[in-house]
């Protein structure tokens, strides 16, 4: 079942620590793919000197300022898209990134978008994700709770995996980043 906007506009640590377990699915001209989300990271505010917010409202961060539930995908480091869903309220600039996933379904797909590397690092961060969902800007501010969406996220209750639970630390490439936000632990990991 199709995850709704109200689930993605509540406090971003709860959403970033309940989209564990979840699924991401893509759906495109190759088939169906979808993994568990097993890795997601919190963003929160323009406070938050982790966050793309802190330089508040600009071409790159707006959709950040709209509705829960709308993707944020940027590019980084001159290379790498990274998907993100917005959370919180209209104007609360907030998003979980998703930096970790189980592929359940659309392998052959993934593997071939991946380069036939071994399972295990298909999607391990964020930027294999994307190029494994074949994810870019195009994507950047798409609604996944619209209904017909092609990229959603789903409650999974028949999941092979079992979680064992879910483990907190700081995020990881803040190296710039200044105390407290450096080591806020608002990285989720799932144990399975």
């Amino acid at each position: 079942m199709q995850l709704t906007r109200s689930f993605f506009a509540r406090d971003t640590l709860f959403v970033a620590r309940e989209l564990i377990g979840k699924r991401l699915v893509k759906i495109d001209a190759q088939g169906r793919i979808a993994g568990i989300i097993v890795e997601t990271e919190a963003y929160r505010g323009e406070d938050d000197l982790g966050c793309h917010a802190r330089a508040g409202l600009t071409n790159r961060t707006k959709v950040m300022y709209s509705l829960a539930g709308y993707s944020y995908i940027y590019f980084t480091y001159g290379k790498h898209w990274l998907f993100n869903i917005v959370t919180e309220s209209i104007g609360y600039p907030a998003a979980v990134l998703i930096r970790g996933l189980l592929i359940t379904e659309g392998g052959q797909i993934v593997a071939e978008r991946r380069n036939y590397l071994p399972q295990d690092h298909w999607t391990d961060g964020p930027a294999k994700i994307c190029q494994a969902l074949d994810l870019s800007g195009i994507h950047n501010g798409y609604d996944l709770c619209k209904n017909g969406a092609v990229i959603f996220v789903e409650h999974f209750e028949q999941s092979p995996v079992k979680l064992l639970g879910v483990t907190t630390s700081p995020r990881i490439g803040l190296n710039s980043v200044p105390e407290p936000w450096k080591s806020m632990p608002w990285r989720f990991v799932a144990q399975i």
